[in-house]
Formats: C-alpha cells, sequence, structure tokens
C-alpha cells in the first residue's frame, strides 16, 4: 500500500486533508513495519474491524491459506487437493475478492461519518475491489463525490484465470465492475493499458496517475564486486524466465569468469518453479534467496545491484500491468532487464527514459547479445544507464496531480 502511503504523506500540502479508514484486525501475509514510521503523524485514521475467510482457512490449511493470500498459486498439474478446493471456493463464493465481508459493515458505519463530518469526496482504491464495493454503495446513499482508483486491472487480470470462476462467477464480477465504472464520478488507472480498456467500458472521465518512487535519484552508488542480477518483490505464479536461465548457463559455459562472477539475488516470496528452473540450468550455486527483506533496507540492495530484474507473466493480461518495483528501479539509475508480453506499458517506460532493455520470452538472442555486452561492461567497471524523465514519477509530483483532481469538483 505505498501508494497510498506516500499519498498521504503529501496531499496537505496541497490542500486537502485525508482521513484514512482501514481495517482493525486484518490478514496480510506479509507485514513491513519499517513503513509505519512514514505514516504522517497529521492525518486522521479510522479503524474498524472486520471478518476475514482467511482466518478461517487457516484451520483447513494454514500453509496453503498464506501462499494463496500471498499470490503464490501452483501450476495446475502440480496443485494439491487441498489446493484445488481453496481456489474454487475463493473464486466462486467470495466476489469480487476475500474482502468482501468488509462491505456491508463498513458502509453501515461510515454512511453516518460522511454525513456528520460533512465528508466531500471519497476515494476506493483496488485491489481488493471490495473496497470500491463500499464506495458504490456510499455514493447511492450519499451526495458526495466518488474517485475510484484501479491500482490494477479487474475482470481482466490475469489470476482470474487461476481461481476456477465459473460462467457465472465470471459474469458476476464483470457485472460489478461496470456498475462501478458506471456509477463512480472519477476512475484513476495506473497504466495507459488499463486506461485503455476501461475507456471501452465507461465514458467516465478516467485519470492516469503511475505509481513511483519517494527518494532521491541515485547518481553514484557502491556497487557489488559480484555480476549480481536482483529481484525484488513476490515472484509468483508464472513468473518463471526460463530463456533468462538458458542464456545464463550458456554465457557460464562460455565466457571465462562468467561463472565465478554471477550472482542471482531475490528479496521476496519466491515460486516454486522459479527455484527449480535455477537448479535445472545448474545456477542455484550462484543463487541467493535474502527472503522477506524490510523496504528501507531494499533500497540499498537495489542501488547497489550491476542489474535489476523485473518479469512479467507472458500473457496479454499483462500489458498494463506496471509494477511498483519498477519505479524504484528507475531511481536507482542501475540497468534494468525486464521480461514481458509483446506491447508492454514497462517497455513503453523503459525505452522513454533509456532506463534499461526490455525482452519478450522470444529475444533469445538479442538476450545473450545485451547480458554479453554489460558484463564486459561491468568487467571494465562501466555499467550505467543514462536515464532521463524520472522526475515525473516522484511521488510528491504524483500527488500533485492527484490533488488537483480530488480540488476539481466540475
Amino acid at each position: 500500500m505505498q501508494r497510498w502511503l506516500l499519498f498521504t504523506k503529501y496531499l496537505a500540502e496541497f490542500g486537502v486533508q485525508p482521513i484514512v479508514f482501514v481495517p482493525d484486525n486484518p490478514h496480510y501475509p506479509l507485514v513491513d513495519a519499517s513503513l509505519t514510521a512514514q505514516v504522517s503523524k497529521d492525518i486522521e485514521i479510522i479503524r474498524f474491524p472486520i471478518k476475514e475467510p482467511y482466518h478461517w482457512a487457516r484451520f483447513f490449511s494454514k500453509k496453503k491459506t498464506q501462499t494463496i493470500s500471498s499470490g503464490i498459486i501452483s501450476e495446475k498439474k502440480k496443485q494439491s487437493l487441498t489446493e484445488r478446493i481453496l481456489l474454487w471456493i475463493r473464486g466462486n463464493f467470495f466476489i469480487p475478492d476475500a474482502r468482501k465481508n468488509w462491505v456491508q459493515p463498513s458502509v453501515d458505519f461510515l454512511e453516518n461519518y460522511v454525513t456528520e463530518n460533512q465528508i466531500e469526496v471519497l476515494v476506493t482504491t483496488g485491489p481488493p475491489h471490495s473496497l470500491h464495493l463500499i464506495g458504490l454503495r456510499l455514493k447511492e446513499k450519499n451526495k458526495l463525490r466518488w474517485i475510484a482508483d484501479f491500482r490494477d486491472p479487474w475482470s481482466s487480470i490475469g489470476y482470474h484465470k487461476k481461481l476456477k470462476l465459473t460462467s457465472a462467477s465470471q459474469k458476476k464480477h464483470t457485472d460489478l465492475e461496470k456498475k462501478v465504472l458506471q456509477t463512480a464520478d472519477d476512475i484513476i488507472v495506473t497504466s495507459p493499458g488499463t486506461r485503455k480498456e476501461f475507456e471501452s467500458k465507461t465514458d467516465k472521465p478516467i485519470h492516469l496517475i503511475t505509481n513511483g518512487y519517494d527518494r532521491t535519484l541515485s547518481a553514484s552508488s557502491v556497487l557489488d564486486e559480484k555480476f549480481t542480477i536482483t529481484h525484488t518483490g513476490s515472484l509468483i505464479s508464472g513468473r518463471n524466465p526460463v530463456i533468462l536461465w538458458e542464456v545464463l548457463k550458456e554465457l557460464s559455459d562460455g565466457i571465462p569468469g562468467f561463472s565465478e562472477d554471477l550472482n542471482i539475488q531475490f528479496a521476496g516470496v519466491v515460486n516454486r518453479e522459479v527455484l527449480e528452473g535455477l537448479k535445472e540450468y545448474n545456477l542455484n550455486k550462484n543463487f541467493n534467496l535474502l527472503g522477506y527483506i524490510p523496504y528501507n533496507q531494499v533500497v540499498d540492495i537495489i542501488n547497489s545491484s550491476q542489474i535489476l530484474l523485473l518479469i512479467e507473466i507472458d500473457s496479454p493480461e499483462t500489458r498494463d500491468i506496471l509494477p511498483g518495483k519498477l519505479y524504484e528501479y528507475l531511481a536507482s539509475r542501475r540497468p534494468i532487464l525486464a521480461f514481458g508480453p509483446e506491447g508492454s506499458d514497462v517497455e513503453k517506460i523503459i525505452l522513454e527514459t533509456r532506463s534499461g532493455e526490455f525482452f519478450t520470452y522470444r529475444d533469445r538472442d538479442k538476450l545473450k547479445e545485451i547480458l554479453g555486452l554489460w558484463y564486459q561492461r561491468y568487467k571494465n567497471g562501466s555499467l550505467a544507464v543514462e536515464s532521463r524523465q524520472l522526475e515525473q514519477f516522484h511521488r510528491r509530483n504524483l500527488t500533485q496531480k492527484l490533488a488537483t483532481l480530488i480540488k476539481n469538483n466540475n
């Protein structure tokens, strides 16, 4: 939730006083206590108890509940009976998501709060898209302006295919999405692709406000001595870049010293398929799994890495995804090595800012050429990028765009 953590940090500078409504007893697969220090002391926070199905599901299978709620879903052929059952229940009984039981209690509480405190603008952010249903019902009951912020798409998001949705469940998603898009006064999206998708579904105003970074741009830093390729954040199902493992194996076999210099490190939750892929290509000896790292330490890891790895699923549904880590990578001014589907919004930003190289999962020869070139530059101490146009992604500048939208009552 760094997006709104940082928005609330800067909104007051632009004449907007936010009041934040949060669950009092949520289930989160990961918690970063270091970010608590960034919560502004000048904002009012309302905490409200909610009901969470993940608390109950843990009695069925604590391990599977934890992995599913983290976004780690095994490949279909490797799913246990327990995982298949949990996915089917999650997909068809909890629409739009496992936070659906937040909706009515939150509406009952907030309806009075909105009236008594003369709230003028309501902003909901999802996923979980259940929060948009809170906004929908409050909009229907009160004369207030409602802005719906979509950090990811809804009905077109890739993981829906893995939730074993029935046709009736899929229709319910699209019907709810349509109602939200047609009822909200304004809609915010984080990528050009999602804006284009939503423009085909509603005539309501759609505004592009991306994610960003909130630190000084790194012109230089002490780099790892190794040829370190770093990925931060979760590597969930479908993100196993076999093409990269193949090329790294060939370079290790073909270039003297490459294997000894190579260091692949992951900070975050990693899917089993990725670990098996590294082992298959004999790269496990070059691999370092750091596990979950607090945000302030992640920044140091990013800044010191030779190359930053960004992996997206090879699917048309992920073309519109701009992960938050992209902007942290941009701020480091280290070369980005990105993989994703053809026509990806990630590719457009990397090219626009000259911050690295983007590859589809079929660009094998080009990948080998670029990695070989980057290794040569690493050896002579010249591996770098001359990125540009990065200030547009600073959280303060993005918040200014948001504040202008909030104060615009036309």
